[in-house]
């Protein structure tokens, strides 16, 4: 099942992708995307023994996406293909969504959220889920059982599910910079009342609070915001001149393939074994030649036997005097041979 596995947690990403593009937690949004994708599909490639066993890693793939680090909207989205899911798979009877103990708390905020947001298709799809008895409390998240890999494998989070930093945000508001700076205020005052006069005359260079911790306070959470903004803008601007840079790489690159095209097709090879010898120049000759076309040119040279025969001149009579030489001396050497021929040696009769 690690084949399935993978292949289920990326079509589970690209549904949610197309969800969360949409910026809608309407379920008819995501029911309309089930069914152009034809999801409820994945059941029917199923073998009858392991309908049980595949069911249950796709409630397991998809439970994960209800629980946080991951967005308000991804986890919307997570609790409709849970939900989808349980009624479309075809084991009987149906498989339970396993929810561990210490995850339920965080399922009752997120139920709390959307009802504070007016989000009623959320609370009643999970209220369905609840009725319908589709959860099946656990003390753990997975089954313990015995495992050969102790460290197993552990799949990386989409980063464009995830939820973006605002909590500074959430905190620091006008309410409560107002309420602390009271209580600095107050606090300031209780201990200038508890050291005496003499003793601050003594030593003008003690600090009993710090004056701007309230403004500074402030300014921090204003940089962070800002900071955040220009990142998505940023990231925003680089998706789009993306296809730009790619498109001038290419045209570059084309330009460079063509340019050194030109210059090796213009440039004749010259054979390896006359690459090291140098050009000969004929200096007897008063005419002018015409220049060499390129550095390259080949130079051609008369082959071993004509050079031979302009070399080497031998007239009629020598030619004669050493043909009768070469053949005394073919006479010469035969002639111990045509002698063992005459005196052949005794054979011994066989008795």
């Amino acid at each position: 099942m690690d084949l399935c596995k993978k292949r289920l947690k990326s079509d589970c990403e690209e549904l949610l992708n197309r969800f969360q593009q949409t910026d809608s937690v309407r379920f008819e949004v995501f029911s309309r995307f089930w069914r152009e994708i034809k999801f409820s599909h994945i059941f029917y490639g199923t073998v009858a023994h392991k309908r049980r066993t595949f069911s249950r890693l796709a409630l397991d793939t998809a439970y994960c996406y209800l629980l946080p680090p991951f967005s308000f909207q991804i986890r919307v989205g997570g609790l409709y293909l849970l939900y989808s899911l349980y009624h479309c798979q075809t084991a009987s009877p149906p498989e339970q969504i396993r929810l561990a103990l210490k995850d339920w708390d965080d399922v009752r905020k997120f139920e709390k959220d959307a009802v504070d947001a007016q989000h009623f298709d959320v609370v009643y799809i999970l209220q369905q889920l609840v009725f319908c008895k589709a959860f099946h409390f656990t003390a753990m998240p997975t089954v313990l059982i015995f495992k050969r890999s102790r460290n197993p494998e552990k799949s990386a989070l989409c980063e464009q599910f995830l939820e973006r930093a605002c909590r500074p945000q959430e905190l620091i508001n006008t309410e409560l910079l107002e309420e602390m700076s009271n209580i600095h205020e107050t606090y300031e005052k209780m201990k200038t009342s508890a050291i005496s006069r003499a003793e601050m005359q003594a030593d003008t260079s003690v600090t009993l609070v710090r004056k701007d911790c309230i403004s500074q306070l402030r300014s921090i959470v204003l940089d962070f915001y800002k900071w955040q903004q220009n990142k998505d803008s940023v990231d925003v601007d680089s998706k789009n001149e993306g296809t730009s840079s790619q498109q001038e790489c290419s045209k570059r690159a084309e330009m460079l393939a063509s340019i050194k095209s030109k210059a090796f097709g213009e440039a004749a090879e010259s054979s390896k074994s006359r690459r090291h010898r140098p050009v000969e120049m004929d200096s007897s000759s008063n005419d002018p030649e015409p220049a060499p076309t390129s550095l390259h040119a080949r130079i051609t040279k008369p082959s071993l036997k004509t050079r031979t025969r302009e070399t080497v001149q031998i007239s009629g009579d020598v030619w004669k005097e050493a043909a009768s030489t070469t053949q005394i001396n073919r006479l010469v050497r035969l002639e111990p041979a045509a002698i063992s021929k005459g005196n052949p040696k005794k054979r011994f009769k066989q008795c």
